[in-house]
């Protein structure tokens, strides 16, 4: 007796369709998964025997092998135990074998027979629907797979469930997408006494998407400014919710079933290791970096990052992907997020004032934010120095403009792009454009061009410090309705680009 049906192997993103044979053969009772299964896959031998005894349904007393083809490409997760057993209970006769033949399924068994929630349903749902099959996933996973729209998704709560939906006695009812209630950003910008400058560059950091370095003394409001920057982003759109959501699908974070369409908001601690922060580790994951696709990655105490870990950043950082290497994969995770990082201007934190600085000053400072290479400050188009406020300022009833009112000039400036950009790929925001595109939106007027020529040659600025000038000015432009790039724009754009030594 020979039984088919489908599931997936995932390789980064992608789910790679995978055909899970079984045969019944004549011979001593045996039970064999061939086609490069990880260790829980063959662990899955138990389960599904298990599953089966719960069910009464005893196991056949034949050669049982269960092929899972490509046999070349190695596979892992505990989700083929579902496709298992059906593949299993199709070819002693108990489902329907062309039905099974034509669907896709995932899920871990218990021992009873319940399907436990599994990663990756969406990226499997798309995969789905290039095939034109059916998906049957656990029921916590089918409300995140329904997003996809492409394919009927399924949700199963046991093996009986499939049995009674196959055999007629109990139709499963086909899954919708779940809505999630809109996150309410309850920090607001207007929180915050003095730092105007701050936050004046939060702002053309979150209309652009350019990457901001705060450098302050400890308890001047860095981390209390970062954390309101989603709240003055604007929401992810269609596609980008659908991508970031597969990102977290594969890692597992997609715990209420829906789709959010808040930007991510990822903050990890300067301990984090290097596989933890640009993905690896077992099964080449996703890292934080991946995470904060479409949305913030916010790190704290920058310098004190293992030097090996913040250069690694370098190559995302330009590419808006990384690509995870190993002995037996070669993984690729998109990674187009917004870095924002924060630094004490020195070990002790005191350098900006002369009661507190130790004797090392200025010599300390130097010393500690040269931890950042050269190379990766070119990368921050925003840099701004932060002093402490004064406490007259702290008394003073709250000033400048909320959150809600920083928003809409947000969301106005990131319209002008998305008109802009309409017709080019892989570009959404001023800091995607390159090359002839960035020539032709960011060219300055005469009187423009002449104050960055100037600066160029005087700071000895980079081929890639120039663009970046250059895309912030078309930001701060965009952000006051402009259309030319002029002195103003330049100028304000210099003003974020030479400072937080070591100058580069």
């Amino acid at each position: 007796m020979l039984a088919s049906t489908y599931t997936v192997a995932f390789d980064g993103l992608v789910a790679r369709p995978v055909k899970v044979e079984c045969a019944l053969a004549p011979g001593l009772p045996s039970f064999s998964i061939v086609g490069l299964p990880s260790k829980a896959i063959s662990e899955a031998k138990d389960r599904v025997r298990a599953a089966l005894a719960h069910l009464n349904v005893a196991m056949p007393s034949k050669r049982i092998t269960i092929n899972l083809s490509p046999a070349d490409l190695p596979k892992s997760g505990a989700h083929f135990d579902l496709p298992i057993a059906a593949a299993i209970l199709a070819a002693i006769d108990m489902l329907p074998q062309d039905k099974v033949a034509r669907i896709m399924s995932l899920g871990e068994l218990s021992l009873s027979g319940k399907l436990i929630p599994i990663k990756g349903a969406l990226p499997a749902a798309v995969t789905a629907g290039t095939l034109e099959t059916e998906l049957y996933c656990p029921e916590e996973c089918s409300t995140e797979a329904a997003w996809v729209g492409a394919t009927r998704v399924f949700g199963v709560s046991s093996l009986a469930a499939l049995l009674a939906h196959f055999t007629g006695a109990k139709p499963l009812a086909q899954a919708h997408p779940a809505h999630l209630a809109p996150i309410k950003h309850e920090r607001d910008l207007r929180d915050i006494r003095g730092q105007a400058r701050a936050k004046r560059a939060l702002e053309i950091a979150a209309a652009g998407r350019h990457h901001l370095l705060m450098v302050g003394s400890p308890g001047c409001g860095k981390s209390m400014i970062a954390a309101r920057l989603p709240s003055i982003l604007p929401d992810l759109t269609p596609a980008e919710a659908l991508e970031t959501s597969m990102v977290h699908s594969i890692a597992g974070l997609l715990g209420e079933g829906g789709i959010a369409r808040t930007r991510p908001f990822r903050d990890p601690h300067h301990t984090a290791s290097m596989p933890a922060l640009v993905g690896g580790g077992k099964g080449a994951g996703p890292g934080e970096i991946s995470l904060a696709h479409n949305g913030v990655l916010f790190m704290d105490e920058f310098p004190e990052y293992q030097r090996q870990t913040l250069e690694s950043l370098r190559q995302p950082l330009e590419n808006g992907e990384v690509v995870i290497s190993r002995a037996n994969a070669h993984v690729r995770y998109p990674c187009r997020f917004l870095l924002i990082a924060a630094a004490n201007p020195c070990r002790c934190g005191h350098l900006y004032d002369a009661n507190l600085a130790c004797g090392r000053a200025p010599i300390c400072g130097a010393d500690y934010i040269e931890k950042i290479s050269g190379p990766l400050l070119d990368r921050f188009d925003l840099r701004i120095e932060m002093l402490q406020v004064p406490a007259d300022e702290l008394k003073r009833e709250p000033t400048g403009d909320s959150s809600a009112q920083v928003a809409e000039r947000v969301a106005a400036a990131r319209a002008i792009q998305t008109e802009r950009y309409a017709s080019i790929d892989n570009t959404h925001t001023n800091s995607d454009c390159e090359g002839e595109v960035l020539m032709d939106v960011c060219r300055p007027t005469q009187a423009g061009q002449a104050m960055l020529d100037l600066a160029t040659e005087r700071f000895s600025l980079s081929a890639r410090g120039y663009h970046r000038v250059l895309r912030v000015s078309r930001t701060i432009a965009d952000l006051a309705g402009d259309v030319d790039v002029d002195t103003p724009h330049i100028g304000e754009a210099l003003s974020y680009r030479l400072v937080a030594a070591p100058k580069v």
